[in-house]
């Protein structure tokens, strides 16, 4: 949301033009690095954004352990790394504003809009922080409760390759159900109606 207002104030009002010129400047200190930064920027953490909520949603199904390290590891170094570029941002945009000529913007249009992005420039700085920080507790959640240590193996294809066992675990109890008897010879004698068989 707030890439969205700083990429939309400075395409929309970011570029101004003395009454006197066609040409439009940035309304920081007519600097287009400026803007040029602010709406790469915003377009940028938003495309981040949008592929990490992906991310989260489809996080439950990554079955491999490794997948999912990789995965909470890149949204802490994606998170730090975009609350360190607001940083630079907020810094950028507020010195080429602090420095902007009142000559250049005499009609004072778009100031708003440039306050607007200096403002959510700050705030994307505590944003991507908090983000980095929960991406954090997540990891160390996973390293404490062993979910990153351990292979995770496929239950179905497990059982496939394991020999089969009785629920039990003990032996198969006879049919008869009247004491229970163990499977051995002796229990199939025919005389409970069973027939033996000799190989």
């Amino acid at each position: 949301l707030f890439s969205i207002v700083i990429f939309g104030c400075i395409t929309n009002e970011g570029y101004i033009n003395r009454p006197s010129e066609v040409e439009e400047y940035c309304i920081f200190n007519r600097n287009q690095n400026a803007c040029n930064y602010g709406v790469f920027m915003g377009s940028m953490a938003f495309l981040c954004c949008v592929a990490f909520l992906a991310l989260d949603v489809y996080f439950p199904q990554i079955s491999s352990v490794k997948d999912r390290k990789k995965a909470v590891l890149a949204d802490i170094g994606v998170s730090a790394f975009w609350s360190f570029m607001w940083f630079v941002g907020f810094c950028f945009l507020a010195n080429q504003w602090q420095v902007t000529k009142q000559e250049d913007n005499p009609l004072k249009e778009g100031g708003d809009a440039a306050r607007a992005a200096i403002t959510f420039s700050f705030f994307s700085i505590f944003t991507w922080a908090g983000l980095s920080f929960l991406a954090f507790q997540r990891y160390k959640l996973g390293a404490d409760s062993a979910l990153f240590s351990q292979e995770y193996t496929d239950p179905s294809q497990d059982a496939a390759g394991a020999p089969y066992t009785s629920f039990g675990g003990g032996d198969l109890e006879s049919p008869s159900g009247g004491g229970g008897q163990a499977n051995s010879d002796g229990a199939f004698d025919g005389t409970g109606g069973y027939q033996r068989q000799d190989y």
